[in-house]
């Protein structure tokens, strides 16, 4: 007996996954972005944790297999 795997449904857990983890990772920066002295880096921060996620959704969407979804989340 096998496992099927529903790819559909494994890329949505995947995107939500990485969703949770992107937040995470906003958070602190969110928070420093509101302070004038540490806005400028924390944007720069930002963009570089946004330009990640977004070449990990990207991977998620165009994975055609489990192996793939798996190596592209965190």
């Amino acid at each position: 007996m096998s496992i099927t795997i529903n790819i559909d449904k494994a890329k949505t857990i995947a995107h939500d996954k990485r969703r949770e983890a992107r937040s995470a990772e906003f958070a602190p920066l969110d928070i420093k972005a509101t302070i004038p002295s540490e806005a400028t880096a924390a944007e720069a921060a930002r963009a570089t944790v946004r330009a990640k996620y977004a070449s990990m959704q990207t991977a998620i969407d165009v994975a055609t297999t489990p192996d793939e979804i798996k190596a592209a989340m965190p």
